[in-house]
């Protein structure tokens, strides 16, 4: 089986809609896709009704990749799948965290704006689809769009870092917590590709004991086979998830146009596959 866990729509910042990720999933050969917009269930139901139109029998784990901060203001992603979106904490947990997203956007345009730089919040509003999760890649897309930088990428390096000084965080729950939300909601939590800021081709102490931390709070796997990873990091992050009994999942973090990712090219096995979906209670796996 063909399994990739971890893309985006426009539903968020990719720049497909749901309907057209589910039949470029078709076309790339894939089994299984995990549809896992920013904070957000926005784009399951598109998702769902497009299966039925698709070429190949798909099969489709609804979730969503959410935002969280360490104490240390660290930024963790996690993807939780197969959760029940109707979970009041996690549902609410989810919209303050999309909520939030609107005043950090002003405060980026306003140091942007300080610093020469003229993008207006109507700029950023254009490049949003309705109900989209706003982001920083839509401010990257304004900037685009104005003519300050040719892609994402430049947006990213120049301005939009989280290291850059026109960088502004914004409300995220502790990843304890969230990976708490999601298993309450049925879901199975995997920890997003922890590895692609390590330095030195390591990861370091202090997230070694973050993940432990994870683990013991119920965090289910770990997405290991991720373009940002590189080999040194894979076995590392292999030797951690099997010390703590974790799952090891990949996926292709796919946006759509602007990023290099390409659906299917890193892929969980069909073995951890039916695992996931044992352990959740959430809602079911669609097939188109």
């Amino acid at each position: 089986m063909q399994i990739d866990l971890h893309t985006h729509s426009n539903g968020s910042d990719g720049t497909l809609t749901p309907a057209q990720l589910m039949h470029a999933a078709s076309v790339a050969g894939l089994d299984v896709i995990g549809l896992t917009d920013h904070d957000t269930t926005v784009g399951w139901d598109a998702a769902v009704r497009e299966l039925q139109t698709v070429r190949r029998r798909i099969g489709l784990a609804r979730g969503a990749e959410i935002s969280c901060q360490t104490d240390e203001h660290i930024s963790v992603h996690l993807l939780g799948l197969l959760f029940d979106p109707s979970e009041p904490k996690l549902a609410t947990t989810l919209a303050t965290t999309r909520d939030d997203r609107v005043p950090r956007m002003h405060a980026m345009i306003a140091k942007l704006n300080l610093a020469g730089i003229a993008v207006t919040f109507a700029d950023v509003e254009q490049q949003v689809a309705t109900g989209a999760t706003l982001g920083r890649p839509h401010l990257a897309d304004a900037l685009i769009a104005l003519g300050v930088v040719k892609d994402r990428g430049q947006a990213f390096d120049q301005y939009l870092n989280n290291d850059s000084p026109f960088y502004v965080g914004h409300i995220s729950p502790n990843p304890i917590d969230a990976i708490n939300l999601v298993n309450g909601a049925g879901g199975v939590s995997i920890l997003a590709h922890p590895g692609a800021n390590a330095r030195n081709d390591q990861i370091s102490e202090t997230a070694i004991a973050e993940i432990t931390a994870m683990a013991e709070s119920g965090l289910t796997a770990i997405e290991v086979d991720h373009r940002d990873h590189n080999p040194a990091i894979r076995t590392q992050l292999r030797r951690i998830a099997a010390d703590l009994g974790l799952l090891v999942t990949g996926a292709s973090d796919f946006h759509g146009t602007g990023k290099l990712n390409v659906l299917g090219e890193n892929q969980t096995s069909e073995t951890v596959w039916d695992e996931l979906v044992a352990r959740s209670s959430g809602v079911e796996v669609i097939f188109g």
